[in-house]
């Protein structure tokens, strides 16, 4: 009786209808994911040039959520300690601005002060490295110097077109400059101030039973977006350090490093782009000492930036970084190839917050904790300040 019973609920098998029943059951299934992951990179590819069509606008919204990140538990602790919220915003957006422009500042200032000997001694240098090419066992002529000089340049514009396009479709112009700076500005005062009600605004636009899922998936992401953006000023303080002081050091055993300073901001801000932000920031450093100071401490200057890379790629990303957001490292290094492939230095740029948030995100909503335990509503409880 029992066995009918159980039996009784048991669909009985569909007849395949046609040719299908000619296909074997393992190519039916592999047609069956492979048509429905063609439609799901499909409305990836769509959405990704959709973005690069609209990067003038996309960017400077992704500046200023990144901002954000970093100025909301600044003003949630000004709010806790009885600042009113227009003075708490206030002081954060102009504190910001001030750090920012201040840094730039003294770069452009030691820069310039500086430009005239680095040129002198750049050319000085140059005519050095060319007599000591044409004396064996390399004798090198200016003709065939210059030749290898031409096709190493073709090189790098060839290769670093790419890279390069995302800047410069960016900042084409002063008024593009102008532009995004000031969408920038104003996208990040206003998550400030009104982070919550435009989080509420888009919760609303889902429906009724998906808005716990994805006012409990925001808020994880900007969890982890938050604590990426303080582990990436982190990991920035660091390489900053290591090859600023690595070049003061070097300057006191071969009698002086000039730009130590500007070299050591340019790390700290090259090195939000992970991985070869510090690489790339760092060779400026290894220019100056070859210029000043000679080879040898131009190669002892590159030993120390290779050092402060691999400290960064071997420690600070994967114990840090990695533990911080939950990205693996390969995945760091392949989202920022990506993401410079596509977009050039902004996508490089955005590349590791992204995908940290999407994954964290897509985890929670796979995991489905939201449905036992649904997160507050999002007048209640929102990501923002």
């Amino acid at each position: 009786m029992s066995f009918g019973r159980k039996n009784r609920f048991i669909a009985p098998a569909r007849p395949l209808a046609g040719g299908d029943a000619t296909v074997p059951p393992g190519l039916r299934i592999a047609g069956a994911y492979s048509w429905r992951i063609l439609l799901v990179a499909g409305v990836i590819a769509a959405f990704i040039f959709l973005i690069i069509q609209l990067r003038d606008i996309v960017v400077p919204f992704m500046i200023a959520v990144l901002v954000a990140a970093l100025l909301v538990p600044l003003v949630q602790w000004l709010i806790r300690h009885r600042w009113p919220k227009p003075l708490a915003v206030a002081v954060a957006m102009l504190g910001t601005m001030a750090i920012v422009t201040g840094l730039i500042f003294v770069v452009v200032a030691e820069v310039r002060s500086g430009y005239p000997d680095l040129q002198r001694r750049s050319v000085a240098a140059y005519g050095d490295f060319k007599q000591y090419l044409a004396g064996p066992p390399f004798e090198i002529d200016d003709a065939q110097l210059n030749g290898f000089i031409g096709q190493a340049v073709t090189a790098i514009q060839r290769d670093s077109r790419v890279l390069l396009s995302g800047a410069l479709s960016l900042g084409s112009t002063a008024g593009h400059v102008l532009a995004g700076l000031l969408l920038a500005i104003f996208a990040t005062l206003f998550i400030l101030i009104d982070g919550r009600r435009i989080w509420a605004w888009l919760v609303r636009l889902f429906p009724r039973v998906a808005r716990p899922a994805v006012n409990g998936s925001g808020h994880a992401g900007w969890l982890t977006l938050t604590t990426f953006v303080k582990v990436q000023i982190f990991v920035a303080a660091v390489d900053a350090t290591g090859i600023g002081l690595g070049a003061w050091i070097l300057g006191l055993v071969f009698g002086g490093f000039p730009l130590v300073i500007p070299i050591a901001i340019a790390v700290f801000l090259g090195s939000f782009i992970p991985v070869v932000g510090a690489l790339l920031t760092g060779t400026i450093a290894v220019f100056v000492a070859l210029v000043y100071l000679g080879p040898l401490p131009a190669v002892l200057m590159l030993g120390i930036v290779l050092l402060v890379q691999q400290v960064e790629g071997h420690i600070l990303q994967p114990l840090v970084m990695g533990s911080a957001v939950k990205v693996h490292p390969l995945a760091v290094v392949f989202a920022v190839a990506a993401g410079s492939f596509l977009a050039g230095i902004p996508g490089a740029l955005f590349a590791v917050p992204v995908i940290a948030t999407l994954n964290v995100m897509v985890k929670y909503i796979a995991g489905g904790d939201w449905k036992a335990n649904p997160r507050p509503t999002a007048e209640e409880r929102l990501p923002n300040a």
